[in-house]
């Protein structure tokens, strides 16, 4: 971390910790000018669970009956974010029950009481974005049966944070926590007594984040699926917000939820879910659909990659390829050495998938997600195809950017003889083993089948020298390659036809069979399921390939098909049980 970035965060700190104070001295909003609809939807399971006091936010279950939230000893950061993010009222408007409501109101009232004067945690533009959309939104849950005093009180701190939004929007990150604070302030302005007058900035602003932040093909530097679509979402609710209130949004923010929307359309598995690269999940039960539905657009994605992924898709079956160099820059703080990894999904059943992001989990978690071998694809002599640079402080907080990614990744998406067909690249481990390694997929028109082909090679004559010097060090020995297929954790995998094969069941009656050709050696070993919302990660299994790079040219083939069909009686109706979240 140099000195100029931590007088920088230091700098924003105190900047954020002044105008807070300062707004919580200015003229508070008397009450709403329009009430605006409840968009942002909560899950009654876990609103049920914050009422029995099971509290879980950033991975940490914290078992504290009828307790103050903001008395609590906070187990990191993260948890601190989340709880000042003010989520928990989406959950708990989703119960709807007297208990529900009144839980909502103790930690509402308690935050005004403790942090509503502009003091403490919380007061970054991002968080109050995000406490200022569930607050409006969820305004008549939280005021019922409320005396006039508490009600101002609430009032008050909508103005206070409504002004300090207005005066510190531009000192959140730009994406993702730049289209928060935006939108909060957007919300504020249309709906409390006093605020116009910030609509028509926020307006504006709102436009020219997304001319800089959505490119033209709907995608944003970080590449994050899940991240796109929050800023999604973000931007059809301040769409309807001002479209209620007979305002026009800005041209350059209709524009980006054109572009996006096929976009996210090309990111979404069969099942309903997103491809779960670049840090990002399958976003939350129904988000995805429910965005779609509220934007308006039908706009399908024109041929080609949608914000660097390749999408085939054939009967039941989805198949997503990270097909692009990873982000660079500041965008790659939480980016994944996944190029050329791929899932695969068939009907509502996720069948080879990626790790995920271990964020939530801890520093060794959220490290070992980013890495190569947590990808379903080729990883060479120990190397991840992008490697992570010495810490660095983005954002305010610790971060390994990626460095030394691939540089060049050349792809072709056409037809082959019996199905569709990408064709792919990256030289990821040219610069320290002279390899290219290159992916062919096919999926079968029926959906039934997916081949692959993986190569290693040398393309030049440098390449080849450099493999050279690399075989020496080994002796001869050859260079060990992995080429690793994850799977879903409710995937039943077993070794079959003497070792040769893998027999794959899914809960839905189909079954799968992965195949290869001689050669490499097939193991079936642990893996991990990397996601929000549980403890701990869900233990897995993941297909292992595993050779030596003996030659300039080394090829892998395998297959994975359909042996058995899901029965038509419990086809895409079949219901998970019920996961516990500890």
């Amino acid at each position: 971390m140099s000195q100029t970035e931590s007088w920088s965060a230091a700098a924003t700190r105190f900047l954020n910790r002044f105008h807070a104070r300062m707004a919580a001295r200015s003229r508070p909003a008397l009450g709403f000018v329009s009430q605006q609809e409840p968009r942002s939807t909560g899950s009654f399971a876990k609103g049920r669970q914050l009422c029995a006091g099971n509290l879980m936010f950033a991975g940490h279950l914290v078992e504290a009956p009828g307790a103050m939230i903001w008395d609590l000893d906070t187990p990191d950061a993260a948890w601190e974010e989340e709880i000042h993010s003010f989520r928990w009222l989406d959950d708990l408007a989703a119960a709807g029950d007297a208990r529900a409501r009144g839980v909502a109101q103790t930690w509402l009232w308690g935050w005004i009481a403790r942090y509503g004067s502009g003091k403490g945690a919380g007061w970054a533009p991002e968080l109050a974005g995000r406490r200022l959309i569930r607050s409006i939104q969820h305004a008549l849950f939280v005021l019922r049966g409320i005396d006039s005093e508490k009600s101002g009180d609430f009032y008050r701190a909508l103005a206070c944070q409504t002004i300090f939004l207005s005066r510190r929007w531009q000192s959140s990150a730009p994406g993702l926590p730049r289209f928060e604070a935006l939108t909060g302030l957007l919300y504020a302005g249309l709906s409390l007594e006093g605020m116009g007058a910030y609509v028509e900035p926020a307006r504006r602003a709102l436009g020219a984040e997304c001319t800089r932040q959505v490119d033209a093909q709907g995608g944003i530097p970080t590449r994050n699926p899940e991240e796109l679509l929050e800023v999604f979402t973000l931007l059809t609710w301040a769409q309807a917000a001002l479209e209620e209130a007979d305002a026009v949004p800005d041209d350059a923010h209709l524009a980006a939820i054109g572009r996006i929307a096929p976009t996210l359309r090309a990111l979404r598995h069969a099942d309903g879910g997103l491809a779960r690269f670049q840090g990002g999940g399958r976003g939350l039960d129904g988000r995805l659909d429910q965005a779609l539905a509220a934007s308006g657009s039908r706009r399908r994605q024109a041929e080609g990659l949608a914000m660097g992924y390749a999408r085939l898709s054939a009967g039941r079956s989805s198949v997503i390829v990270d097909a692009a160099p990873p982000p660079g820059g500041r965008a790659s703080a939480d980016a994944h050495a996944s190029t050329l990894a791929f899932e695969l999904t068939s009907g509502r059943r996720p069948l080879v998938v990626s790790c995920g992001s271990g964020a939530v989990f801890g520093e060794d978690w959220r490290r070992a997600g980013r890495a190569t071998p947590s990808h379903s694809t080729l990883c060479l002599d120990g190397y991840s195809s992008a490697r992570l640079a010495p810490p660095r402080r983005v954002g305010g907080v610790e971060r390994e950017l990626l460095e030394d990614a691939p540089q060049n990744v050349p792809v072709e998406i056409g037809q082959a003889s019996d199905g569709l067909r990408f064709e792919g690249g990256h030289d990821g481990y040219r610069t320290t083993h002279g390899l290219t390694h290159a992916r062919i997929l096919e999926l079968t028109f029926d959906g039934r089948g997916l081949v692959g082909e993986d190569l290693l090679m040398t393309l030049t004559d440098v390449d080849k020298k450099l493999f050279d010097r690399r075989m020496d060090a080994v002796k001869l020995s050859g260079l060990p390659w992995q080429l690793r297929f994850h799977l879903h954790p409710e995937v039943d995998a077993e070794l079959d036809m003497g070792g040769n094969a893998v027999s794959l069941a899914l809960r839905s009656g189909e079954i799968w069979v992965f195949r290869y050709d001689p050669g490499p050696e097939l193991t079936l070993e642990p893996s991990v399921y990397l996601e929000k919302g549980r403890l701990r990660p869900r233990a897995a299994k993941q297909i292992v390939l595993s050779g030596r790079a003996m030659e300039y040219a080394t090829r892998i083939r395998w297959s994975l098909a359909k042996a058995q069909d899901t029965a038509i009686a419990v086809r895409d109706l079949a219901t998970d049980e019920a996961e516990p979240t500890h």
